[in-house]
């Protein structure tokens, strides 16, 4: 073979460190390398298809699309062929030689050896090409663009060590051809039976023939027989498709090697005509987080592959949602443009988001320990939902689950649903509280009365929880009120019977709040009374048109003005702390108290100060002059 232009390359640093996870065993099921590789050629040919739509002469007068799979035992050798797309020689470095996806090296650098094995590592960065390294131990490539001269082809060539080589050779027929010469150990690999029945298993719903190379021993002609059924899953009966198939088509679309938790298959007819296939995984991405990561569904238009992660059909918050949709009212030369103002991708978004929801409340319904290990890996994803789509609002809220004074355990378990069924008689609201950590909601002195009174507070410690609770205002009828906020529902929870009691109390105490509001002036809103409190001295609460401590803190995390909080500090005149402050007549030590006081409100309420250590003063010097 003609070699021209070689030379030898060192692998980005973020793939020596794969190629390692690679050779030390991160598959237990080593197997799964030929499905990778099989499902990268079908992309292949999918890429193919598509461009050929604007350019039929990529075809090269051959349109019959295949996989091919031949083995050569006196060699040891795999190859896996296929006449897809191809790869022009700065491809084939951009593809083979790094990892492109961003937060790749951070992401490496954070698993350990023994949590590799157990990673989602290959699938989640679309790199399966490497996995041929577990039966490998080299592995070579021979590949053309469609649509370039037989002189453009390139051979790239690895130990899967540091480096690879590279070189320009001579290659007639488009495509990629990858060659695995097999480690010690592995010639399973070389046997017809076991290659036939992992593609069986494996790749029996890809859309093109998968074959494999039959030899005649007595005239030595070589045929291709087919293995795989080579029809798009997404147009079979679903009746005819089993557990397993949709599980295995589901890898094959998201590269990812756990099993999907749930999946729904639909075809559409009457004013518009489509197919969806769209699966809930099991486990989160690791890059589900980075906003420059596209996130959507396959585009298929009447079983043509046109994009890959089109999240126009989508919205965010579902972002993790898997699968394709296949369209028979878009034009085969649709663009990511003509999608975003089309009406037709408009009711497909409308419609394909209520089938992703109606999916999941029938795992929460029908499954809901399944639907709660879907809970702890995407529940925050699901959070944004309130905000970004007013549409659905009431079917996310019966989605969405969260901790409680119901239990002792900061699990996210309780739905509204289960609230309200546990409202006790007379009760108007659902009650919630918004912190910066489960302990802190838990522990809040806010609690003191609901306590008391046997009634449920949810408990919001994560940080869109604030951002959620202004968009998610009512469920079956009942508003939330916050019990950090000031509000007429709270202060009819004090005891009926001792109102009487309380009046004279808040009679007798009306020139002590006075003469606070004289010391503290501007500091805060208001200083009032409450009847809420039982082992707690103060708290502050703010009024219902102000923003809350928790929506101030994510301004600022946000990097964004914050506007001042005034609070309201509101006084338990049961409290021993606080009678004994009420008599006293030295005007500067009733001061120290009431700053105490206060402090001690602010900082159970924000979790800090702006100045700790004069509060730190404060606390010892009253502590002194006690003693």
């Amino acid at each position: 073979m003609s070699m021209k232009g070689q030379e030898t390359r060192g692998f980005q640093s973020e793939v020596k460190q794969l190629l390692q996870l690679m050779i030390h065993s991160l598959y237990s099921n080593k197997e799964i390398f030929l499905r990778e590789l099989i499902s990268n050629a079908s992309d292949a040919a999918d890429k193919l298809r598509f461009r050929a739509l604007s350019d039929a002469a990529l075809y090269e007068n051959n349109g019959e699309l295949h996989v091919r799979i031949s083995t050569d035992k006196e060699a040891r050798t795999l190859t896996i062929s296929d006449n897809g797309i191809g790869m022009t020689r700065d491809e084939v470095i951009d593809n083979l030689g790094t990892i492109a996806k961003s937060g790749t090296k951070s992401f490496l650098e954070s698993i350990g050896q023994d949590q590799a094995k157990d990673s989602q590592l290959i699938g989640q960065f679309g790199v399966g090409f490497y996995s041929a390294f577990i039966v490998a131990d080299k592995v070579t490539v021979r590949t053309r663009a469609a649509g370039e001269s037989a002189d453009k082809g390139v051979f790239w060539e690895s130990e899967g060590e540091g480096d690879y080589s590279v070189a320009d050779i001579e290659k007639a027929d488009r495509g990629t051809e990858i060659t695995l010469h097999l480690r010690e150990g592995e010639d399973e690999y070389l046997d017809d039976w076991r290659l036939r029945s992992i593609i069986s298993k494996y790749s029996d719903h890809i859309s093109l023939p998968v074959e494999i190379e039959t030899k005649n021993e007595e005239d030595g002609t070589v045929t291709w027989e087919k293995i795989n059924k080579a029809q798009a899953l997404w147009t079979r009966n679903k009746a005819e498709v089993s557990d397993e198939e949709y599980k295995e088509f589901y890898k094959h679309i998201s590269h990812d090697f756990a099993d999907p938790l749930s999946w729904a298959h639909n075809r559409v007819e009457g004013k518009q005509e489509y197919t969806s296939l769209l699966y809930v995984p099991s486990k989160a991405p690791w890059d589900l987080w980075n906003r420059e990561q596209r996130h959507g569904l396959k585009l298929y238009v009447q079983r043509v592959f046109i994009m890959d992660e089109a999240e126009q059909f989508m919205p965010n918050y579902l972002r993790f949602i898997r699968g394709l949709v296949d369209s028979n009212d878009l034009p085969l030369n649709v663009s990511r443009e003509i999608l975003q103002d089309s009406s037709v991708t408009r009711n497909l978004r409308s419609a394909l988001t209520k089938r992703a929801l109606q999916m999941l409340q029938k795992l929460a319904e029908n499954k809901p320990e399944e639907y709660q290990a879907f809970w702890k890996e995407f529940g925050l994803v699901l959070k944004e939902g309130p905000a970004e789509d007013s549409s659905n609002i009431e079917t996310i809220a019966k989605l969405l689950r969260f901790a409680s004074t119901h239990n002792d355990s900061d699990a996210q378990t309780v739905s509204l649903e289960d609230y309200v069924n546990r409202m006790v008689e007379g009760q108007e609201k659902i009650y919630y509280i918004t912190a910066d950590s489960y302990a802190a909601a838990k522990n809040s002195p806010h609690l003191e009365l609901f306590r008391k009174k046997g009634i449920e507070v949810l408990l919001l410690s994560d940080r869109i929880d604030e951002w959620m609770m202004n968009y998610l205002t009512e469920f079956d009828g009942k508003s939330f009120q916050s019990v950090s906020k000031a509000d007429e529902s709270l202060d009819k929870l004090a005891d009926e019977e001792k109102q009487a009691e309380q009046e004279e109390t808040d009679k007798q105490l009306a020139p002590f709040v006075e003469r606070i509001k004289t010391l503290l002036g501007d500091k805060v809103k208001d200083v009032k009374l409450t009847h809420r409190l039982t082992d707690t001295p103060a708290i502050v609460t703010t009024s219902a048109d102000e923003m809350t401590t928790q929506m101030a803190k994510l301004f600022a995390a946000a990097g964004q003005a914050v506007p001042e909080v005034k609070y309201n500090f509101e006084l338990n005149p049961n409290h021993p702390l606080v009678k004994q402050t009420a008599e006293l007549t030295d005007e500067a030590l009733f001061a120290d108290w009431v700053n105490l006081l206060l402090d001690q409100a602010l900082f159970a309420e924000r979790g800090s100060l702006e100045d700790p250590n004069q509060f730190i003063r404060l606390v010892n010097q009253l502590l002194v002059q006690k003693a």
